[in-house]
């Protein structure tokens, strides 16, 4: 799982949103794994404050209780009147219905023109562990209508198998909606991994749609190759799209290493090539477009400090190479009531300069072993200062 989750972060494409400016590390934590850890119930409030948009505060917490979990998230913004307001609501709920079968329920809230909590969407997902190592989730979804009504959009079935001791494969097929009720087969993608002997593992993932005639093709193939040495791990992914002529050709490619050294302290670097480079003309080659330099260092008293720079191309000038265009520090350290984080993202202006677009300030009662997360959070867009 570990691979999976390493191949994912390296596929994340970087949001140009202010409040999205820190593009996922090697390390670090995203939201699901936080909301994961069942050792204890927690809660964390979160706020932001932007250059240009309303400041927001998003609270989420943890609760367990025997085989049921709920995770929720809560977030509001300022109103007119100063003062904080809800805004939008994730809950999540996660039952051990037996030893190999979880569901998990996971729904959607907004607010109507009153300020009234109304839902807007439901996801129901059951996952089966099935003999032999294999595996089956079903995904559900459904969205609100205009009078508050569910209906069914999206059903996603995946199949994984044990081929060999050190080959699965997982099939999964997506249904969407036919805008006449019911659902129709939309998408495939097939993913195939591989462990070697030397602590090696590839992927290849591929994604199928339908053609005119109704025929399943392949639209993207992603190849990922992981390597593990010591406290060194190389992770190489490259990955095909289908031109206008038909044919898989390479687009891109990330290149990833991430080392840790005996004083605790873990590097990071992921460089990004593209065959659409900013600022010049499409040549069907690959040049490097973007690289994320990531250092997390441990502090004293079990706290951790995180520096990450991102590197991008001028357009204006793309033969200059890379320069720094994004900064973030986050900080993370715990005491006897529980953690405190903070995170600051600047971003360099057409002057050169670098100024603050992004704070973040989290209170957790979490007081056990702190991991910073410097990944985007999940928002919901945010408006103009009213």
């Amino acid at each position: 799982m570990k691979f999976r989750n390493l191949i994912n972060l390296m596929s994340f494409t970087l949001s140009v949103i202010l409040l999205h400016f820190a593009p996922p590390s090697l390390y670090a934590q995203t939201s699901t794994d936080r909301a994961s850890d069942t050792n204890q119930s927690w809660t964390a409030t979160t706020e932001s404050q932007t250059a240009d948009t309303n400041p927001t505060r998003t609270t989420e917490s943890h609760k367990q209780s025997g085989n049921r979990t709920v995770d929720s998230q809560h977030v509001e913004r300022r109103g007119l009147d100063g003062r904080y307001e809800r805004y939008f609501d994730i809950e999540k709920e996660t039952l051990q219905v037996s030893p190999t079968t979880t569901k998990t329920i996971t729904r959607s809230f907004g607010r109507d023109a009153d300020g009234q909590k109304v839902l807007t969407q439901v996801t129901e997902e059951e996952k089966q562990s099935l003999p032999g190592g294999n595996e089956k989730v079903v995904r559900v979804t459904w969205n609100a209508d205009l009078d508050g009504r569910l209906q069914i959009v999206q059903r996603e079935v995946a199949d994984t198998k044990k081929i060999r001791p050190d080959v699965q494969e997982t099939k999964t097929t997506v249904f969407s909606s036919d805008g006449s009720g019911g659902l129709a087969p939309s998408m495939q993608v097939k993913e195939r991994q591989k462990t070697g002997s030397d602590h090696t593992v590839s992927v290849q993932k591929s994604t199928l749609l339908l053609d005119g005639a109704g025929n399943w093709q392949v639209n993207e193939v992603k190849e990922s190759t992981i390597k593990e040495n010591g406290n060194e791990r190389t992770v190489d992914e490259r990955i095909s799209k289908l031109d206008s002529d038909g044919k898989l050709g390479v687009v891109s490619s990330t290149l990833g290493k991430e080392s840790q050294t005996s004083a605790g302290e873990k590097q990071s670097t992921i460089e990004t090539y593209s065959t659409d480079a900013p600022g010049s003309t499409r040549d069907g080659k690959l040049h490097l477009s973007q690289r994320v330099t990531t250092v997390n260092r441990p502090r004293s008293g079990g706290g951790k400090q995180t520096e990450q720079k991102v590197e991008q191309i001028n357009p204006g000038d793309p033969n200059a190479g890379l320069h720094v265009t994004i900064q973030t520090l986050d900080s993370a350290q715990p005491g006897p009531s529980g953690t405190h984080e903070t995170r600051t993202i600047q971003v360099r202006d057409a002057t050169g300069s670098f100024g603050v677009v992004s704070v973040d300030t989290t209170k957790s009662d979490k007081s056990h072993s702190v991991t910073v997360d410097i990944s985007p959070r999940d928002k919901p867009p945010q408006e103009k200062p009213k």
